[in-house]
């Protein structure tokens, strides 16, 4: 269960590439009955990384179809990344294998572009009454071509990837820095790795983003 305090300002990201869906959405947040702080709006994944990476978010709206974004791959690093942020998948792609792919990988909502503002709007009301609904973490973090990647690096190669230091791992990870690096080494080593370029080009190979 992820806790925030009661009444506290929410800070929300907009990701969509349209503008005028970004609008749409704006309207919508003045309809909502919570208070809301900041609304930051990003154009491509990689605006929407470096905004939740200098200012956080409580509620990311997330276009999939977004440049820089490539699907349940890229969700799984960013749940890795911001674990307590709450992640609504806004697209126009309904097929179910999609759905069931984004949820699995660490997404809170799929919701269609064609659909009413509900869920949006319980979503923020979830959040401002200090609690959103219990998450189930994903069986597994991601799906590799090497299975003898452990869990622990499958997510240090998914932030690695997106430019994080070995510092920065082992805060997200809640690990010390030498354990941080052992396993970046240990990774690259299974993977025939040997510089960061390598590891970010396995990394888009795999669907994963970078920074």
């Amino acid at each position: 269960m992820i806790f925030r305090p009661p009444q506290a300002p929410l800070r929300i990201l907009l990701a969509d590439d349209h503008g005028i869906v970004r609008e749409g959405l704006k309207m919508m947040l003045a309809h909502a009955q919570a208070t809301i702080g900041a609304v930051d709006e990003a154009a491509t994944g990689e605006q929407a990384l470096a905004l939740l990476a200098a200012h956080g978010a409580d509620l990311l709206v997330l276009d999939l179809g977004m440049p820089g974004v490539s699907g349940s791959g890229w969700v799984r690093a960013l749940r890795v990344r911001h674990p307590a942020l709450y992640i609504m998948v806004l697209t126009a792609n309904t097929d179910e294998r999609t759905r069931a792919a984004v949820l699995e990988a660490g997404a809170d909502a799929f919701v269609a572009k064609t659909g009413s503002s509900q869920p949006l709007l319980a979503a923020i009301a979830a959040l401002a009454s200090g609690v959103a609904r219990p998450r189930a973490a994903p069986a597994a973090y991601m799906q590799t071509p090497d299975e003898t990647l452990t869990r622990r690096e499958q997510q240090v190669l998914a932030m690695a990837a997106l430019g994080a230091t070995a510092a920065q791992i082992a805060q997200d990870l809640h690990i010390s820095p030498f354990t941080a690096r052992k396993h970046r080494e240990n990774l690259m080593r299974k993977l025939g790795l040997h510089s960061t370029a390598e590891l970010v080009a396995y990394a888009v190979r795999l669907g994963l983003p970078t920074g």
